[in-house]
């Protein structure tokens, strides 16, 4: 008995196959969600070295200006001013890392809302 080697093309196969076609798009709609995450990680971790990078700054000018106290009240002027600015560079720390955490919540949510990912197949 002859065999004929008829074979189908690629994408007539999957837009014959509704299944492939469901999977196809969930694998496109994950790595578009993770290509999201990672750019928002990206951006995170990038603010979050230039505030390490601004905190030793503020602690390094407070070594400079203690060098060149010559009162208490000048070293405790400039303790408080450091402190002060720390105290600022917490705060803004705090919104930036509550901004961050939101947006990453809102991709994760909105990647839920339409159905990705779900436990089954």
């Amino acid at each position: 008995m002859a065999r004929t080697n008829s074979k189908i093309p690629a994408n007539d196969m999957i837009h014959s196959m509704p299944l492939l076609k469901i999977g196809q798009e969930r694998t496109q709609a994950a790595a578009a969600l993770q290509k999201e995450l990672l750019e928002a990680y990206d951006h995170a971790g990038r603010a979050w070295l230039a505030r390490v990078g601004s905190e030793v700054a503020l602690w390094t000018e407070l070594l400079t200006k203690l060098t060149a106290t010559r009162s208490p009240s000048d070293t405790v002027q400039a303790y408080t001013k450091c402190v002060s600015q720390q105290m600022k560079m917490t705060a803004e720390g705090g919104q930036h890392l509550f901004n961050d955490c939101q947006e990453i919540t809102q991709k994760l949510t909105k990647a839920m809302a339409h159905g990705w990912p779900s436990g089954g197949a």
